[in-house]
């Protein structure tokens, strides 16, 4: 995708931050704005690196991790198109915690932090609706500590699969498939487990006539059944 003629203005419209925003006002944290177009692999940030902006994913997928003293990564946390991270960071003045890498092709809207400065002071509301953004981050934070500390590593597969999934658009019985952006590796790392375990469980659950599995793509038959059978494991 080109970046140059990508209406930046329109597509900050269009995020929940923004969208109260005038033409006029736009327009002003637009041009205070970087489109940057990465390759898979590309690194954002490192750990370490001063923070003086936060980040938008327009397209692709943008990996949060961690390395251990041993080289080890940890995945924090996947972020996907429409989604923003670097907020809190951005107002401690400290550098970066972690890293950020994209994960495929990815546009990347950056903002910089003299921009959300000058709308805060401009309009509080703006303030509020940041911290409304963090707090919903917060509680995700909150739900994986508790999921990683309570629930068994089937637990965590199955939630990973159920997530985003609801039955208010049809009914539980019918399918739903579940398409995998990412590596299993990479998965596995966020759900804080192995890549074999994880393969093992997604096996595991195709044994029972709860998942078909073909490559990247998961498909569940039932997801009430799916939702009985992870309530039996807790």
């Amino acid at each position: 995708m080109d970046p140059r003629p990508f209406d930046v203005p329109r597509y900050l419209s269009m995020l929940p931050l923004f969208n109260d925003l005038s033409p006029t006002e736009l327009k002003h944290v637009a041009d205070a704005c970087i489109l940057s177009r990465l390759v898979r692999a590309d690194m954002v940030f490192r750990l370490g690196e001063p923070c003086n902006e936060f980040h938008v994913v327009v397209t692709g997928q943008v990996k949060l991790f961690v390395l251990s003293p041993t080289g080890q990564e940890k995945v924090v946390e996947l972020i996907g198109p429409g989604q923003s991270f670097g907020e809190a960071i951005m107002f401690t003045d400290r550098p970066y915690i972690l890293n950020a890498q994209a994960l495929a092709d990815t546009l990347l809207l950056t903002v910089s932090k003299q921009a959300v400065l000058s709308e805060i002071e401009r309009d509080h509301r703006f303030a509020l609706r940041m911290l409304a953004g963090l707090a919903r981050r917060m509680h995700g934070l909150i739900h994986d500590v508790e999921a990683y500390a309570l629930h068994s590593g089937l637990q965590r597969v199955i939630d990973f699969l159920l997530r985003g999934q609801t039955f208010d658009d049809c009914e539980p019985s019918e399918a739903r498939t579940v398409s995998l952006q990412v590596s299993k590796a990479t998965i596995a790392s966020r759900l804080s487990l192995t890549p074999e375990y994880f393969s093992r469980v997604l096996h595991e659950l195709e044994g029972h006539g709860l998942i078909e599995i073909d490559r990247r793509d998961i498909r569940i038959p039932n997801l009430q059944r799916l939702t009985a059978f992870q309530l039996a494991a807790a």
